[in-house]
């Protein structure tokens, strides 16, 4: 499986992610061709080869009319989706854009279709956020991850004046987004970046397991103490042990030993942890020091949760530290059913690789409520019955 890693050092900006992924491979005739397919005029584009403090970085650059008629979210929904653009690249083209309007409109309190963009709507922006996307596309890329993300300090000038770094629109992107101490000032994640990187990349941390096969530097247009670049790190996913028909991702673990607490906190913690994003939630009986029985508390959650669930555990348990880790994940897909049966609807897990049915144990509890009839013949029924829509359908 083709696998991209973002890695943000010096941040990321939609001129710096094209870049690096010129200079991984994307030829330049062809990301010129995909943009060709996009009703947009006024602009050229260029790329060459720079010296980063020390480090060559291929560095894009898109110049445009001075000039540009301000866009609001449906006139860039016209555009994106009158191309002639592949299907999937419209969709998360457009996926970004939203975003961005999204972030503007909760910044400024106003409707989203009341946003008019200005830098966000010109017509660099779209060649940096469609062009990104095309890249990706054709290089067929298939998972997408990222670093966490240093976002800078100090102010920037906009059509708004002078506003602080991260920009506002940015801080709203990056929410529940993993982010780094950065010793640099100046903006290193802008707006475009921030919405094309929470867009495309699946999870935020270290490199996954991976075969490197190529790799690429998008340098920067300021000249900074540092290298101003953001790499791609292409690669094959390794698949041990297991076959094409899996799917894989990285999930965090939260554990806790605790022994000193009130056990009906248990019950009332793992709503609050679920409700906060967790995945998971379960205790182990344990002995701990000096033969005390004591709680194993473990929670599954996506990795840009992690510290946020971390801090809730520790300010509503007894327990003074947690231990976080992250492991690989491979899953099973699955649909949901929905199934007629004479006491009413199930919606019932199916994976068609292992064959599972699974009917959602909170409906059948309730039908045989109401039926009066024991909940053991809610749910077999709802099994077979779901076994004679996938032979019927021949799923």
């Amino acid at each position: 499986m083709k696998t991209a890693y973002i890695d943000c050092f010096s941040g990321i900006s939609g001129d710096m992610l094209i870049g690096a992924l010129l200079d991984a491979g994307m030829p330049f005739e062809e990301l010129k061709k995909g943009l060709n397919l996009v009703d947009i005029s006024g602009y050229e584009i260029e790329h060459k080869k720079v010296n980063k403090r020390g480090i060559m970085a291929t560095q894009f650059k898109v110049t445009a009319e001075e000039k540009h008629p301000s866009r609001n979210l449906e006139d860039i929904e016209k555009i994106i989706k009158g191309s002639r653009l592949p299907k999937k690249v419209k969709e998360i083209s457009f996926k970004v854009f939203s975003r961005l309007a999204e972030a503007e409109a909760k910044v400024h309190g106003v409707p989203v279709e009341k946003i008019h963009f200005h830098e966000v709507g010109a017509v660099d922006t779209l060649v940096d956020v469609i062009g990104s996307v095309y890249s990706f596309y054709f290089l067929k890329i298939e998972k997408i991850f990222a670093s966490s993300l240093p976002l800078g300090g100090g102010t920037v000038k906009c059509q708004h004046g002078l506003i602080p770094v991260p920009a506002p629109a940015t801080l709203e992107l990056v929410k529940e987004i993993p982010l780094r101490e950065s010793p640099w000032e100046g903006e290193l994640v802008t707006p475009t970046g921030a919405a094309l990187v929470t867009t495309l990349a699946e999870s935020f941390g270290p490199i996954p397991s991976m075969k490197i096969t190529g790799s690429g530097y998008g340098a920067g247009s300021k000249d900074l103490p540092h290298p101003n670049v953001m790499r791609i790190i292409l690669g094959e996913a390794e698949r041990k042990n297991t076959n094409e028909q899996w799917d894989q991702d990285e999930i965090g673990i939260i554990e806790a030993n605790i022994d000193d607490m009130n056990p009906e906190i248990y019950t009332y913690l793992e709503k609050l942890i679920l409700k906060e994003g967790g995945l998971d939630f379960y205790i182990t009986p344990i002995y701990m020091k000096k033969n005390r029985p004591g709680t194993k508390l473990t929670v599954l959650c996506p990795l840009s949760h992690m510290e946020k669930l971390c801090s809730l555990i520790l300010k509503e348990t007894t327990t003074l530290g947690c231990r976080m880790r992250t492991e690989k994940r491979y899953k099973a897909r699955w649909s949901i059913l929905k199934i007629k049966t004479p006491y009413g609807y199930v919606d019932v897990k199916y994976s068609p690789e292992t064959k599972t049915l699974s009917p959602e144990f909170s409906q059948c509890e309730k039908l045989a409520a109401d039926n009066g009839v024991p909940l053991k013949l809610i749910y077999d029924t709802a099994k077979s019955e779901a076994v004679k829509l996938l032979k019927n359908k021949q799923i």
